[in-house]
């Protein structure tokens, strides 16, 4: 290998098929210039077929780019022409369908053209890359390896990196620090056995599940009610995941195990069940022929019944003693009161965890090198909340082996091999804090059964990137020195080996991270302190979301419902929402108190003023500011970022002014900030041209999809950073912060020279929206919200080219909002979205 730093300027996907698109399109937003390679299609253009792909990329959902202007940057290529344009790549990733022999053919077509230090990687989900290997001559072996990406690869966290015996180590370390930092995923070192790490255990789990689903007489949408939230994985649950995949791409995956592992103790599950070769002998593959497991007739879900050999409407419900059960927080009462109930649901669930539980203690030493491991990639491969032996561990590490055992020797498990021995051992806890620790992940490692030790995480220099990196669940972290804290705020700093930076950063402890008045508060006692003792402040939060915006609890408390609104877990996993969830966010986060509901606008315009006062604090302070978002940043929590001096976003950060959804308008400084950049970017001094942009963005209640995104939508400046991996988005944030501070850093001066678009932006919004109206597009209280909306951003009925302050557009911000929130419509709409989940439209 090269000594010298590996740096990925240049890369190749080979296969445009949906896998290999995708992952073309990650490279590219990591700015990594790609090629994308297919077979030359038989027509006029030879790139027909990878231009095809790339077309498919811009309407898919979730969307596989950032932005869908990358899509330009993807340089199409085929096997016949461009195969001499590989030796200019730093890696290589084969992406074609999975055959063994479709594959080791195109190795062997290529191998002549790879650079000298060209790594080259298969994306396989479970072939073996050893026999892989085989296919190139020995001299390069060394630079081969497995990189099994998860679908869809922009948005799931997890890849496996998996050697083969020639593979050199260097090499696999520089694959994995750009893996990790460029294309922010989370690495595991998979062993070359079948379907690896995450899918081995992840189709066992779903196999186990159709099997018992079948032994307790359970339907397919019950066992998805049942596996789903409830049990602490996605939505999507069992059946609707194998949808999403795809039944044939299952019944593939299951098959290879069935052929790769005659002697695995439950090889007898490993067979594709009668019901799903049906489906897919009938073209019913799932997600994406419409028809699968489920299906959609009209606005209807419908599901398979497999005693009537039908599909019927999906209602099941999951009994509600089960729900409760479910919900006890101590793991231990939980697991003992599902395996001595008479319940079928909670018989059923016990089933499926031991069986689980079971086989991962097992398989352990052969599929993976620690229970870390494996934990963790259930959790970024399959979305669950915690890897199996966590819940193992959770529900008391001997107990539930005790149990395991009685039920194996009873002849319930679906498997007689024994415990292996370690497991016993691991019940033999050590002193802890508060408590005895047993089981497999303790604070010092995680078990690794072939070694015998518990395995310390990875060394790598990239991993110092983390300051606090995903906990597993014997892990108590220490986030830093409390400054000061308060009921809705903590300020605190961290301090290395090197001492302490003098960066102080604020997290609030808000439900969502949602901004009442003691948060403000918070905001400005941290910024004051910052101020005398520190050199920079950053607004981190521990968990996504960064913010919601301000919060709603007295207000929805006091509805004509009366029934408070749901809670936000939901919203924190699942970020990939529709313009409708954004509607509902900005209800829950509108800047609403008890002095609304009881009719005190006045009250509520000097909250406003309160929070526009924070806004121009974070931005005027004597220290450097910078926001770390990651996750969601709505309305208020949106303001905050933009007035920040600076901010850094991870890819996967959804940020937007969505208050025009509910029937209102920012009001936290997001109109004027917009129209002061328009101002400052303007061409020709006409700040016209992109106030319009803006003006749509607030008007339509548009989130960006992306970081990058935000800054297209002008929500993010162009200085604003993107972090790929959220693990190390504090790490940049507080080299931002000390960037700012090292270069003498100065507030900048208060805007007095803002150029306003005035009356005649006014009047070119309004004709727009009054055809809309007249089209019926929108309705007369649309018409209103918007016209406010170009009133604020374009500051008044002034003369355009007038010069004003912020002042000025704040308080047209205030008077604006006020004026909306005392309209009827913009009441109704609130309350119904709050009650309903849904925007209404009066």
């Amino acid at each position: 290998m090269n000594n010298s730093k590996f740096i990925v300027r240049k890369a190749a996907v080979l296969g445009a098929g949906v896998m290999g698109a995708q992952i073309a399109a990650h490279l590219i937003n990591a700015n990594v210039e790609t090629l994308l390679f297919e077979l030359p299609a038989e027509r006029d253009d030879p790139d027909a077929n990878v231009t095809k792909a790339v077309e498919n990329l811009k309407k898919q959902e979730p969307a596989p780019l950032s932005v869908t202007a990358k899509a330009a940057f993807i340089r199409a290529a085929n096997y016949d022409q461009h195969l001499e344009s590989l030796r200019d790549c730093d890696i290589v990733i084969e992406a074609i369908a999975e055959r063994m022999d479709w594959k080791t053919e195109l190795y062997k077509k290529i191998a002549p053209y790879l650079g000298e230090h060209t790594i080259f990687a298969s994306n396989t989900s479970g072939l073996s890359i050893n026999q892989l290997a085989q296919a190139f001559p020995e001299n390069l072996r060394h630079r081969f390896c497995g990189i099994h990406f998860f679908n869809p690869p922009r948005y799931m966290h997890l890849v496996e990196l998996i050697p083969c015996k020639e593979s050199d180590s260097p090499m696999l370390d520089d694959l994995e620090t750009f893996l990790v930092t460029y294309l922010g995923k989370g690495v595991i070192r998979a062993k070359d056995t079948p379907n690896f790490i995450a899918n081995r255990v992840g189709v066992f789990s779903m196999l186990a599940t159709m099997h018992h689903a079948r032994e307790f007489g359970l339907g397919f949408d019950l066992v998805d009610a049942l596996t789903g939230p409830l049990i602490g994985r996605p939505k999507s649950a069992t059946f609707r995941t194998a949808d999403v995949v795809g039944l044939d791409i299952l019944a593939h995956v299951i098959s290879t195990m069935r052929d790769a592992l005659p002697g695995d103790p439950w090889h007898k599950y490993y067979a594709v069940p009668e019901w799903l070769q049906a489906l897919i002998n009938n073209g019913a593959l799932g997600q994406k022929t419409k028809r699968g497991v489920y299906q959609k007739v009209g606005k209807e879900i419908h599901v398979l019944d497999l005693a009537a050999k039908e599909y019927r409407l999906s209602s099941a419900a999951v009994d509600d003693n089960i729900k409760e059960l479910l919900k006890r927080k101590n793991s231990a009462d939980k697991f003992a009161a599902l395996r001595t109930s008479q319940d079928s649901q909670a018989q059923f669930l016990w089933a499926i965890f031991r069986d689980l539980f079971h086989y991962c203690a097992v398989h352990l030493a052969e599929i993976a090198d620690n229970a870390r491991d494996l934990d963790f990639a259930m959790r970024w491969g399959f979305g669950w909340n915690q890897g199996p032996f966590e819940i193992w561990q959770a529900a008391g590490w001997s107990e539930i082996a005790a149990w395991i055992n009685e039920d194996i020797a009873a002849g319930k498990s679906m498997s007689k091999a024994p415990l292996p021995e370690w497991v016993l051992e691991m019940g033999q806890g050590i002193k802890g804090v508060n408590r005895d620790v047993q089981g497999v992940h303790r604070s010092h490692g995680s078990y690794a059964p072939s070694t015998n030790i518990f395995r310390a995480r990875s060394a790598l220099p990239v991993y110092q990137r983390r300051l606090f990196p995903d906990r597993l669940l014997s892990e108590e972290v220490q986030y830093g020195n409390t400054i000061f804290e308060t009921d809705s705020v903590r300020m605190w700093h961290t301090v290395d080996g090197a001492g302490d930076d003098g960066i102080a950063i604020l997290s609030f402890k808000s439900k969502m991270h949602t901004i009442s008045s003691e948060v403000l508060d918070g905001v400005q006692q941290a910024i004051d302190e910052a101020e005398r003792n520190w050199r920079a402040l950053v607004i981190w939060q521990i968990e996504p979301p960064f913010s919601v915006g301000a919060n709603l609890q007295k207000a929805t408390e006091r509805l004509k419902s009366g029934e408070p609104p749901s809670t936000f877990s939901v919203l924190a996993k699942k970020l990939k929402k529709t313009a409708q969830s954004a509607v509902l966010k900005a209800a829950r986060s509108l800047n609403l108190a008890d002095a609304l509901m009881a009719g005190k606008l006045a009250e509520v315009e000097a909250m406003v003023a309160q929070f526009q006062q924070t806004s121009q604090d974070l931005r005027y302070s004597t220290i450097p500011t910078v926001a770390a978002v990651d996750g969601l940043a709505l309305g208020g929590g949106c303001e905050f970022v933009m007035h920040c001096d600076r901010a850094v976003a991870t890819m996967e950060s959804y940020i937007g002014l969505v208050e025009a959804g509910v029937g209102l308008l920012p009001a936290g400084g997001g109109c004027k900030e917009l129209a002061l950049r328009a101002s400052q970017n303007s061409k020709d001094g006409d700040p016209f041209p992109l106030l319009k942009n803006y003006f749509q963005s607030v008007a339509t209640a548009q989130l960006a999809k992306s970081g990058e995104q935000a800054k297209e939508l002008g929500y993010l400046r162009l200085a604003d950073q993107i972090v790929m991996n959220r693990f190390e988005l504090l790490y940049v944030a507080k080299a931002q912060a000390l960037a700012l501070a090292e270069m003498g850093y100065r507030p900048p001066l208060k805007a007095r020279n803002i150029t306003v678009a005035g009356s005649t932006g006014i009047a070119t919004i309004k004709g727009m929206l009054v055809n809309m109206r007249e089209g019926n597009f929108i309705s007369e209280h649309d018409y209103l919200i918007g016209a406010k909306i170009a009133h604020v951003m374009c500051g008044g009925e002034l003369t355009p080219g007038s010069l004003v302050d912020e002042n000025w557009f704040l308080a047209l911000e205030r008077t604006a909002f006020i004026e909306l929130l005392a309209t009827e419509k913009t009441q109704a709409r609130v309350e119904h979205t709050l009650k309903t989940g849904k925007p209404l439209r009066n």
